[in-house]
């Protein structure tokens, strides 16, 4: 089989381009970068590759493990290198020319990838290796397993005639994938909110209103102006008094993607991308693009999927309706006439905490100071749970103002790798929050992680302190629990390290991280005034507590109203995908309506046209995976509060740490994900705590 594409774009530059320059233990040099020079190295390292595979292919010798399966793990690392430095700088410091290598590199990435899986002489050879080895490695087993079941998954046994459409089904999803996440970018910064009137900003905490005129500045323009994060909710229709400026911010919000601005106008991408999804799925012998991710998952089918979401969509929205009956009295107590709409809803939510648990988020903010929250929260927990030290590297430098670069020291004093902290928002920075890593740390290779964590917080006025929410805070934490799946890998495959597990498994060590920032030690160690150093006051503190699971109505009935959405778009066959843009705003309230989570006053978390999850790649059909993982996550806090806690620490110690680690965190996927599970809790996951947690038992 050929393993070149023709067609793909030549790299204007010698073999030697593969190697971008890397500074302390394989981070990018970013400033010696341009995108043209990431576009040719990507362009020389996978040609590189290629070369690689092929050799491998046609080797006159017996496949061994040395001379196949290490051999085509250790060509991975410059093509890691060149374009994750790319994926970087598109989702976090994206120009014209960065998006424009971006676009054209998708579908060069996605042939590259059919070069390898549809190689029925490397399936061959993998396939050989594997029925000659006995009693093998336990990691080179799962290893083989893991490729040929990914050759399967891929097409392998497809004619030439389909393999050769898949090829081209392929290559159109990646390119309108980048689009779709392109455009909801532009979207975000479209939608933003130009407040010139200085009465829609009364009440207002002067940090944030600070931040408004900062952004306004930053885009050359007088006056405040609210930019928007990824989500439907955005944090100032929280912190808003003025209902108008409420309901001006949540429209725009909603009108994402919509047409209200043809330049960044998704539906057209949302439909081509459900369409060309159900063929793949259907040519892969799957019923629709949700059954072919469920079956390379952990849930293993959409059955299972969809009996658990129905399990929690049924008593989250009663939930959902009982806090809508509590904040309506509130709104009726400012505005007799006034009805409950979606944009008031974080607003009184969050009067109806204060009052009901003396939780005021404008009091916390000056208390959740950004570099206390990471070093002495964040880094802390780490510390106390593995014991891993960090130290800030500012001679390492990053790729924008405000990215910062950390060392990270093991127990034993020997160096761990890099953790690249890009907390703020800026032009150019996808909305959200995630975690990737520009490294595959593996014994094979020796490389080191080199995780970087984003985040969007409004940048203060220069001079002034970053204070953040609460839930910036949990984010935080979340976000970290993903680097350390990182950070902790101790695997001999670079393809088997961190975080390359499952999609519906991912999020599990993360979601269990965020336990940390509610630790009473942590919390005390963190939330401290920025002025004066103070403590938080007990009574915040335990207010804060009291509170944990308020709102949580509103919480699960929003994320399950964006799951079922995207299960609803990726089950439907290729011809039953609409036609009409016009169409898709219809889809989108008969599939809430069918689900029974269609609350005017909760829409989803992401509605389908700046759903980037869903249709900017990597969570489509998966996005279950959040409340899935969330499973897991609460049976092991309940595991760290009890069985593994000593004394009153809540599980915040050393020994618990390691075992975490060794059993979970550690082995990537080294080997089937629930059983590293089963090894930390001796049985599979029980649901009970994740139904107390959202408080969906019935109980109380």
């Amino acid at each position: 089989m050929e393993t070149s594409t023709a067609g793909s774009p030549t790299p204007t530059t010698d073999p030697g381009a593969a190697a971008i320059p890397l500074l302390d233990a394989g981070l990018p040099d970013f400033p010696a970068l341009t995108p043209e020079r990431l576009r040719d190295a990507v362009l020389a390292a996978t040609a590189a590759q290629r070369a690689v595979w092929d050799e491998v292919a046609t080797d006159p010798e017996p496949p061994t493990v040395a001379n196949t399966l290490d051999r085509i793990e250790a060509a991975r690392a410059d093509v890691r290198h060149a374009f994750w430095a790319l994926y970087t700088l598109a989702g976090s410091a994206a120009d014209d020319a960065t998006r424009a290598a971006e676009s054209e590199l998708a579908p060069v990435m996605a042939a590259h990838r059919d070069a390898f899986y549809l190689d029925k002489r490397l399936y061959e050879r993998l396939r050989t290796l594997r029925d000659g080895l006995v009693d093998p490695d336990p990691e080179v087993a799962w290893l083989l397993h893991r490729y040929l079941e990914d050759f399967e998954r891929a097409g392998i046994a497809l004619d030439d005639a389909e393999a050769a459409r898949l090829r081209e089904l392929n290559t159109a999803i990646s390119a309108a994938q980048t689009e779709f996440a392109q455009r909801a970018a532009a979207g975000m910064a479209a939608a933003a909110v130009h407040v010139e009137d200085e009465r829609l900003l009364a009440g207002l905490p002067a940090e944030t209103v600070s931040g408004l005129r900062r952004s306004a500045a930053d885009r050359g323009t007088d006056g405040a102006l609210v930019t928007f994060i990824l989500p439907t909710a955005q944090p100032i229709v929280t912190q808003s008094p003025s209902r108008e400026l409420r309901e001006r911010v949540h429209r725009a919000s909603v009108a994402r993607g919509s047409g209200v601005d043809p330049a960044s106008d998704t539906r057209e991408l949302v439909l081509r991308l459900a369409r060309l999804r159900a063929e793949r799925a259907v040519m892969l012998g799957h019923p629709h693009h949700a059954a072919y991710v469920a079956a390379g998952g952990t849930a293993r089918s959409t059955d299972a999927v969809a009996g658990m979401l129905a399990q929690l969509a049924g008593p989250a929205v009663r939930n959902a309706h009982a806090e809508a009956d509590e904040l309506q009295q509130a709104l009726t107590r400012d505005d007799p006439d006034a009805t409950l709409q979606p944009w008031d809803w974080g607003y009184y939510a969050d009067r109806v905490r204060s009052e009901t648990y003396q939780v005021d988020e404008a009091a916390l903010r000056p208390y959740l100071e950004l570099d206390n929250v990471l070093l002495g929260g964040v880094f802390l927990a780490a510390e106390r749970l593995y014991g891993l030290t960090f130290a800030e590297r500012p001679d390492l430098p990053g790729y924008a103002d405000g990215v910062r670069v950390f060392e990270v020291t093991r127990p034993d004093g020997s160096r761990g790798g890099l953790f690249v902290a890009d907390y703020y928002a800026r032009e150019g920075k996808r909305g959200g929050a995630w975690m990737h890593q520009l490294t595959e740390p593996s014994r094979l290779t020796g490389e080191l992680p080199v995780v970087v964590n984003n985040l969007n917080v409004t940048r203060p006025a220069p001079g002034e302190p970053t204070l953040l929410t609460w839930d910036e805070v949990t984010t935080a934490f979340h976000e970290f629990g993903h680097a350390l799946h990182a950070l902790l890998s101790d695997v001999h495959y670079p393809s088997l390290s961190g975080t390359a597990v499952p999609r519906d498994f991912v999020e599990y060590p993360s979601q269990v991280n965020e336990m940390w920032a509610w630790h009473p030690e942590i919390l005390a160690s963190y939330a401290r005034h920025h002025e004066t150093g103070e403590p938080m006051p007990a009574h915040l503190l335990d207010a804060l507590r009291e509170s944990q699971a308020c709102g949580e109505g509103f919480r699960t009935t929003e994320f399950l109203a964006a799951a079922l959405l995207d299960q609803a778009w990726h089950t439907l066959a290729p011809d039953e995908v609409p036609t009409d843009v016009a169409d898709v705003e219809a889809f989108e309230a008969r599939a809430l309506a069918e689900a029974g989570v269609a609350m005017e006053t909760v829409p989803p978390r992401y509605r389908t046209t700046y759903f980037n999850h869903a249709f900017g790649g990597g969570y489509d059909a998966g996005y279950y995976s959040y409340i899935w993982s969330e499973v897991l996550d609460a049976d092991t806090v309940e595991w760290f509060r009890t069985e593994a806690a000593q004394g009153d620490d809540g599980g915040l110690n050393r020994q618990a740490g390691d075992r975490f680690r060794d059993a979970l965190l550690a082995r990537g996927h080294s080997r089937d994900p629930l059983a590293s599970y089963r090894e930390l809790r001796g049985r599979d996951a029980d649901i009970g705590p994740l139904l107390r947690r959202r408080r969906l038992t019935g109980e109380g």
